[in-house]
């Protein structure tokens, strides 16, 4: 977060909203589907567009590292994943936000430790062109890709991962949730999200003074944001992941 000046102002906010995790989610051997959020380069390889970390990123880099151990335990015990994927074309720009993920720009695709998902047959991987993964599903005559997902493999319990924590990852949740609540998901009952496995951008307020039109988003202060907005609308958060024995 920069000083140290910074980092007590980030924890008397956090003491402002504190939140109780939901501990630990213990990995059942059925009903249970994992769902992983923006693994691209585009927001987590270092150098890959505009959105993405211009240096090595403690909370990206364990991000990613808790989906790719997580991704291998849902194959080994052949257990749906659900994985988006933002990708634009160059000339439907997503404000406020700057050319991102652009079609055959490689952005737009796994990071390297994921690239294997895409061969794996228990996988699904739905290219999303907006920020809410709940919505992109949504098609013309209103079926939905991913309720149909839940609904083939009578999935209880979503396990959410993915970037960034207080955007695209609170928007899925968020609306998931609502659908959940007047029975348009079934037969879904839980949302969980992995706080260890989620991370978002870092933009500190001294270097967004300097960008015009820009809004500070410190990394720290705004993952706990997210976490706790997820929260607030319901679904579940934890700081572990482990399997059933």
């Amino acid at each position: 977060m920069g000083t140290e000046a910074d980092a007590a102002a980030v924890d008397s906010l956090r003491s402002q909203i504190p939140f109780q995790t939901d501990g630990e989610l213990i990995l059942p051997p059925r009903d249970v589907g994992l769902v992983l959020v923006d693994l691209c380069n585009g927001f987590c390889t270092v150098g890959a567009g505009n959105l993405a970390p211009v240096a090595p990123n403690k909370q990206i880099s364990k991000m990613v590292e808790e989906a790719a151990r997580l991704s291998k335990l849902f194959c080994d015990r052949n257990l749906p994943i659900f994985a988006f994927l933002d990708t634009h074309y160059p000339d439907k720009p997503e404000p406020p936000y700057p050319p991102h993920c652009i079609i055959g720009t490689g952005e737009e695709n796994f990071v390297p430790d994921l690239e294997w998902l895409e061969k794996e047959p228990n996988v699904t991987i739905k290219r999303k062109s907006c920020i809410d993964g709940y919505i992109s599903c949504i098609e013309e005559d209103g079926s939905s890709v991913f309720v149909d997902w839940v609904g083939k493999y009578q999935i209880k319990t979503v396990l959410v991962l993915g970037i960034c924590t207080d955007i695209c990852v609170l928007d899925f949740a968020s609306s998931t949730l609502a659908a959940r609540n007047i029975d348009r998901v079934p037969p879904l009952r839980d949302v969980v999200i992995y706080s260890e496995g989620c991370a978002t951008y870092d933009l500190p307020v001294e270097i967004a003074m300097n960008i015009k039109g820009a809004l500070a988003h410190p990394q720290d202060l705004m993952h706990h944001i997210g976490l706790y907005m997820a929260k607030g609308r319901g679904a579940k958060v934890v700081d572990r992941v482990v399997i059933e024995p």
